[in-house]
């Protein structure tokens, strides 16, 4: 059936056949049609209606009736539609399908008595009344998207807080004053930057201030509703604002990053600009009850912290053994065209249920600016509003008038208390106006000369509400131009404080240092590997668990094999392959106490059948994680196939490793070149979040790489990005080539006293390669090593190869299949930091040698080659270092297997031919 259309003439006719059948059978109905009629039975007190109209012995006939339960459904429905939302509109919009007309009703029916089905709790009212109640509710200050929710229990609950009030607020007078006084605060704010440092960018809130209200408002109610700590997420308008007037740092450190010869003191690197900055903060309420708040760091890639906020949350609920998702919110703040534009928007919204990710649900408040840098709304989005994208997974969007702060304030206690009972998402979709351009230097009057003409006569907030406050003696004149002058003293007397100190170098404000910073200090990347043997007993242990299920769990009979194939290869104490290196990584951590979560798409089983972390009952589908029964007292493994995204993922990931440095965060990409969807999360977060915002991570990147022909798809993860991208010891960039070598790489990345993200050129092929795996031993008496020397009896060796990764086996077996002896392989498993000393080391030891060879299976202007060049110029060897591998290329890989093979040969044979 057609989607459900609100009673008009056109279709009364149809509505009238609908009743007959709902009172014989509802089932005959869809669902949108049975909610549409149910609330007849309340009409009724629950008796049964009469089918034939002859015997309707009421004062009204059930036609009558049908329209008008059909009325109180159009308002709820699309009262939106003419609510009186947009301050800058002075005539509400009309919608025909409200008209008396359309909904079958006329004049001669307002005065007459109609039961109201489950409106009210079901009860009678001349029609008059209710359609004036209905407006009120639904077409004021406030228009209600909420009837897309499919469980009746959430409508009726959002219904019983809206509609016995009219969706009116009814605040306090002391309440009243400081929403007042919020307003105030956040336009002399902007006010004061805006003339006393004239033409600097801040992104101001200027037409946006009643955000500060609202978030005033949300921290208020939040001890109350036992949330402890609120992690935000926004862009870049009102950043300032938000960091002064709600979480409290101070405008002294505000105005000195205004002043022209502040330096800023990091950790290292350059900073950000002042208007990306986060900054946390513990604050008392009103009612002196402690919260607290934190404020991510910001890029210009607007909506790429949304995830990265969530993952945030989910780690401190994790730290707070809050596993019911109530304790940390998470509410983040958007810009109208980004919301609609940016698609990790619906990424994040699709994973706010799913178990790996959900945090209890998300206030998302929009500052609706209607218009983006200087295009319109109709140019930047399909969707009616810019949250439509928000009900995909129902949540409740509340659209309301930024220029009544009352209204917004009301709606955001109703998100908190929405987000407290069903633990969801709900959206505030404040529609307000940016008074400048899209930033201070702007000129909006370019492109949109009567908007703006319309923006610079309108009033401001402050005014609007003030008038309202005195039209109903909640405040006067003088009070409210009190208000204004006391704060207006404060913000002069922090201007003043900073203008007297000659050299503001950002280092400390009234003696402390690092004041307004959320810097995190560590000490500078080392070499020092730290010993990550573990011994053969403790090895065996986690083997023996590792490869056991109870005896009720029927196992695939070829899960069965690799299990026990891999518990007699331990036994052996050789052969072990990569996957099951990984799982004694995991395990010996676990029983340190280090907690793992790794996520992907297709982890739990691993894209090539590798991993088998989580195990499945043939018959029952039960499942069973070894990793998880080692021993009573360990840490947590948290696996998950994630949803099929890799910016939105990697973002959660990031955000939980920042959160929680001390556990194991590592998102897997299905394929290598995977990361190329997650390129945001890597340029702007991953790759730079130290040096900008000081904030410190220990995520690992698996990226499948390696050349087997499988097309320019599925070989390379780019590894130059990662090479290009690493300065100022950064990130960590790995392509090793043992399992035992992974096995202390994932071991040290949790046992130094530094976190540094790492990046690793997973295999593919070697997976399943005789030749790629570590004996025992080098598990029990081993730690990681950057650079692996050759371990072949060599005479006089005349050349010498370094590599890289997977080429190295390719290598390795062309030399023993043609008996060279004379030729060295040096592979470099750590390719970022690169060990110089080690490596100079290294080559004096072949000092005699006649050619040194870099040798990859990347094209030329990929891979390490143009690294390893600079690398190598820069180490004062006095010898050329020659490149053998593919020839430059626009793609990464051939795509016909038979060239494929052709050019592995190739550049082999040509490593020792050269």
């Amino acid at each position: 059936m057609k989607k459900l259309n609100v009673a008009n003439r056109w279709n009364a006719d149809l509505i009238d056949s609908y009743y007959s059948k709902w009172l014989k059978d509802s089932s005959q109905l869809d669902p949108n049609w049975q909610a549409f009629f149910e609330g007849f039975e309340l009409a009724s007190n629950g008796q049964a209606q009469k089918t034939n109209t002859d015997d309707f012995t009421g004062s009204v006939s059930p036609k009558k009736q049908a329209r008008v339960i059909g009325a109180i459904y159009a308002y709820r429905s699309i009262g939106h539609t003419i609510a009186n939302i947009n301050p800058l509109l002075k005539e509400v919009p009309d919608n025909p399908r409200l008209s008396l007309d359309r909904l079958g009703l006329s004049q001669i029916d307002l005065d007459e008595e109609y039961d109201t089905g489950n409106y009210l709790g079901g009860v009678t009212m001349p029609l008059r009344e209710l359609l004036d109640r209905l407006k009120k509710t639904y077409c004021g200050s406030i228009g209600v998207e909420y009837l897309h929710i499919q469980e009746t229990k959430k409508r009726r609950w959002l219904q019983a807080k809206m509609e016995p009030d009219c969706n009116k607020p009814s605040f306090s007078r002391e309440q009243q004053l400081r929403i007042l006084r919020k307003i105030i605060e956040a336009e002399a704010f902007e006010n004061f930057l805006h003339t006393r440092y004239v033409g600097q960018k801040r992104f101001s809130l200027e037409g946006g201030e009643t955000l500060i209200a609202c978030l005033d408002a949300i921290v208020e109610k939040s001890p109350e509703i036992g949330i402890d700590e609120i992690i935000m997420g926004m862009a870049h308008r009102g950043r300032l604002n938000v960091l002064a007037n709600i979480l409290g740092k101070s405008y002294e450190f505000i105005f000195q990053e205004f002043a022209e010869n502040y330096v800023p003191h990091t950790i290292h690197g350059g900073g950000d600009v002042k208007y990306h900055l986060g900054y946390a903060n513990t604050i008392r309420t009103a009612l002196k009850k402690k919260i607290e708040i934190r404020l991510a760091a910001n890029p210009s890639h607007l909506e790429a912290i949304n995830p990265v906020v969530e993952g945030n949350v989910r780690a401190h609920q994790r730290l707070r053994g809050d596993t019911n998702r109530e304790r940390v919110l998470p509410l983040l703040i958007h810009g109208d065209a980004a919301f609609a534009g940016q698609g990790i928007v619906t990424e994040v919204f699709n994973f706010s249920k799913l178990k790996g990710y959900r945090t209890g649900g998300t206030i998302h408040l929009v500052i609706n600016n209607q218009i983006g840098f200087t295009t319109d709304p109709e140019d930047a989005r399909s969707s009616r509003y810019c949250t439509d994208v928000a009900k995909i997974v129902e949540a409740p969007v509340f659209h309301v008038n930024g220029d009544d702060p009352l209204a917004v304030v009301m709606v955001a206690e109703l998100a908190m208390d929405y987000r407290k009972v069903f633990s969801e998402d709900v959206v505030i979709d404040m529609y307000c106006y940016r008074k400048h351009g899209h930033n201070e230097a702007d000129e909006p009057g370019f492109t949109h000369p009567l908007l703006y003409k319309k923006i610079a006569r309108h009033p401001r907030i402050s005014e609007i509400l003030t008038k309202q406050l005195i039209d109903c003696e909640a405040l006067t004149l003088d009070e409210a131009q009190k208000q204004k002058s006391t704060f207006q003293k404060i913000l002069t007397d922090a201007f003043d404080s900073v203008k007297g100190n000659s050299k503001p170098n950002g280092t400390k404000i009234n003696g402390k240092k690092f004041v307004g910073s959320t810097a995190e200090f560590q000490e500078p990347y080392h070499f020092n590997e730290p010993d990550t043997s573990v011994a053969v007993r403790q090895l065996k242990s986690i083997a023996k668990k590792l490869t056991q299920v109870p005896k009720d769990f029927k196992i695939n009979p070829k899960v069965k094999r690799q299990l026990d194939q891999k518990w007699a290869v331990f036994k052996e104490g050789k052969a072990i392959d990569w996957a099951f290196a990984e799982a004694l990584a995991f395990g010996t951590l676990m029983l340190e106490g280090t907690s793992i979560r790794l996520s992907g798409q297709d982890s739990e089983r691993g894209t090539f059948s590798q991993r088998h972390a989580v195990l499945y009952d043939t018959e029952t589908r039960n499942r069973y994680v070894p990793l998880l029964n080692l021993r009573k007292k360990q840490g947590l493994f948290c696996i998950y196939n994630s949803l099929l995204s890799e910016a939105a993922v990697l973002g959660f990931d990031f955000g939980y490793s920042i959160g929680n440095p001390n556990m194991l965060v590592l998102w897997e990409a299905q394929f290598g070149d995977f990361a190329n969807g997650a390129q945001v999360i890597i340029d702007q977060f991953i790759s730079s979040s130290e040096s900008k915002w000081q904030r410190i991570s220990s995520m690992v990147l698996l990226l499948p790489h390696g050349y087997e022909g499988q097309g320019p798809e599925h070989s390379s993860a780019r590894l130059e990005r990662f090479l290009q991208a690493g300065a100022e010891d950064n990130i960590q960039v790995c392509n090793v080539t043992t399992p035992a070598q992974y096995f202390h790489l994932l071991r040290r990345q949790m046992n130094r006293s530094f976190r540094k993200p790492l990046v690793v050129m997973a295999p593919k092929s070697l997976l399943r390669n005789k030749a790629c795996t570590s004996p025992v031993s080098d598990f029990s008496s081993k730690r990681f090593e950057c650079i692996l020397d050759d371990t072949e009896t060599l005479s006089n060796p005349q050349r010498l190869i370094l590599c890289s990764g997977k080429v190295y086996y390719d290598l390795s077996a062309y030399r023993k299949t043609h008996q060279i002896t004379n030729t060295a392989i040096i592979r470099i498993e750590q390719l970022y930091p690169l060990n110089v000393e080690e490596l100079k080391r290294l080559l004096k030891k072949y000092s005699k040698i006649k050619k040194i060879i870099w040798c990859q299976e990347e094209p030329k202007n990929m891979g390490a080659w143009s690294y390893m060049m600079f690398a190598f110029d820069d180490l004062g060897i006095n010898k050329k270092l020659h490149y053998v591998g593919r020839p430059a290329a626009a793609s990464p890989a051939v795509g016909v297997l038979a060239r494929h093979v052709k050019e592995q040969k190739t550049l082999v044979d040509k490593a020792f031919t050269l």
